[in-house]
């Protein structure tokens, strides 16, 4: 039986792997802001599950929580990285402390938890960071050009850490899912203002990422397994695309990467000293 601790459980992504884990047979540490939100999916596996009050935006609470599921459960086997919300903008009307607080739960909320499990595994030999990232952690659009960059930081960081780590029997994997049905484009979505006509193309857009709340095509408990697949590798890849959209998506922006490098070739390659 392997331990879990996952962030961002009171809905969305992180209680489908949630109550995944748990029907599997496995033990979580469920962590949300406010634990009652949690409550029926210890209730389900009483033995098995332990709910954790967790805002990742305090430190004192992301050292907290992996020490009482450390002390409870004995060890963590699997740390998923999940909690996180987006923020769509264009860039010159975001809001500064709007941004900064977004940081603050998707890039460093996660470095936190990180840094707080790392000591437990390097001291086993043993263990699984992996870490919700999304399809803007890998391709920036209009609107979306604050939160992709929270999930570039994100993607940067586990990248290195799974290089850094590799060599203590830890494996570390970045999961970047494409449009789930989740309340990522409803509640859990905020906004900047958006009061310059001239960006009333980006404004579209914006309007556009919210309306698809509730019709996404991604199947929350089918990313769950993924996840479990992952954890279950030997030896799973540094970064992984979910969804068939995110695939697609990805997939075409490499492709624009490779031609413009090819296209540029000449020019990237001449900056040498001429001796």
């Amino acid at each position: 039986m392997r331990t879990w601790l996952i962030t961002g459980c009171s809905t969305g992504i992180g209680r489908a792997i949630a109550e995944h884990v748990l029907a599997i047979g496995d033990a979580a540490a469920v962590t949300a802001r406010n634990p009652a939100d949690v409550a029926d999916i210890v209730a389900a596996h009483p033995d098995r599950a332990l709910a954790l009050a967790l805002d990742v935006a305090d430190p004192a609470q992301a050292t907290a929580a992996v020490a009482a599921a450390e002390a409870h459960f004995g060890a963590i086997d699997i740390l998923v990285n999940n909690a996180g919300y987006g923020y769509v903008s264009s860039i010159e009307e975001g809001d500064e402390a709007a941004i900064k607080a977004m940081f603050e739960v998707n890039l460093f909320g996660a470095l936190r938890m990180m840094k707080a499990v790392l000591p437990g595994m390097r001291a086993r030999g043993a263990g699984a960071i992996l870490t919700i990232s999304s399809l803007a952690g890998r391709i920036s659009n209009p609107a979306t050009g604050y939160y992709s960059s929270s999930k570039f930081a994100l993607e940067a960081i586990s990248e290195a850490l799974s290089r850094e780590v590799e060599g203590f029997g830890i494996r570390v994997c970045s999961i970047a899912p494409g449009m789930f049905r989740t309340d990522f484009s409803g509640r859990s979505l905020k906004s900047g203002d958006g009061g310059i006509a001239d960006y009333q193309a980006t404004h579209e857009r914006m309007s556009l990422v919210k309306s698809v709340d509730g019709r996404q095509q991604g199947d929350p408990l089918r990313l769950a397994e993924l996840v479990v697949a992952v954890a279950e590798m030997e030896k799973p890849p540094r970064q992984l695309i979910a969804g068939p959209d995110a695939l697609a998506a990805i997939t075409g922006r490499m492709a624009e990467v490779a031609a413009a490098i090819d296209a540029n070739r000449a020019l990237s390659s001449g900056t040498n000293f001429a001796d």
